[in-house]
């Protein structure tokens, strides 16, 4: 008997619950100005695809999404690699960082809103420095958890600091580096929303909450329930991707 593929199994529980749901609302005739029946959620975004406005919004959210996570990864991956690399900058980094990092990401919005205004620079800030934490954490970690015997083989062949970066430190460290990239991407996802429902006027984040304000409960959910879809295909896609460069006990190796 053929063995039913893992994200099948994975989704017979919120196809139960959905179907669920769908019998309730459908026994009590569900009529109200908060929640919405899954027929009429999956009606509704049905509606925004063909009109276009959720492919729109998912655009704008994507990019700030991206945009963030390009610059604050590639920034907390230089300062991963410095601090791993030298004890003595991580020494006298220690106290910066352990101070800024438990800052809430959200709670920069005032601070970038007077300094960006509304719009894609202030959303990316944000979502910058929500990804430059992780990454910045775990690529310390690795960077310093390279095999010593490597940094021998280094100092043998009497490789400079950028070269020994290059081709001992970063080939060593890359499987735990990209885990650090796969948080960093589903947390940048999560904070363009935030900053979108919260205070910037853009995204899938700003219409779930016009269609809340203006009290549409069906494409209120629909959004919600697509943003979900969004973050599930996103770790499906960076998890495929660490198994077909890494390998499955690479994966299982460096997972947080």
């Amino acid at each position: 008997m053929k063995r039913v593929p893992a994200v099948l199994r994975g989704l017979a529980f919120p196809v139960a619950l959905i179907a669920i749901a769908q019998i309730a609302a459908m026994a009590v005739r569900l009529q109200s100005d908060t929640l919405a029946s899954p027929a009429a959620v999956l009606v509704a975004g049905a509606g925004a695809f063909a009109d276009g406005s959720i492919l729109v919004a998912t655009a704008q959210t994507l990019a700030n999404a991206f945009g963030g996570l390009a610059l604050g990864g590639i920034a907390g991956l230089i300062g991963g690699i410095l601090l791993g690399s030298s004890i003595v900058a991580d020494r006298l980094m220690e106290f910066s960082v352990e101070a800024l990092r438990p800052i809430p990401s959200v709670a920069l919005i005032p601070v970038a809103m007077l300094t960006f205004g509304f719009g894609f620079r202030m959303e990316v800030a944000i979502v910058s420095f929500a990804a430059f934490w992780p990454v910045l954490i775990l690529t310390r970690s690795a960077v310093g958890g390279v095999d010593a015997g490597l940094l021998d083989v280094a100092r043998v062949l009497r490789l400079g600091p950028f070269a020994r970066t290059v081709k001992i430190i970063l080939p060593a460290a890359l499987p735990r580096i990209f885990v650090a990239f796969r948080l960093a991407a589903g947390i940048a996802l999560t904070v363009a929303v935030t900053v979108e429902v919260s205070a910037n006027p853009l995204g899938l984040g700003y219409n779930m909450m016009l269609a809340e304000q203006s009290l549409h409960p069906d494409l209120m959910l629909a959004y919600l329930l697509w943003i979900g879809i969004m973050g599930w295909a996103l770790n499906l896609t960076i998890n495929g991707a660490q198994r077909r460069f890494f390998g499955r006990s690479a994966q299982a190796r460096t997972a947080p």
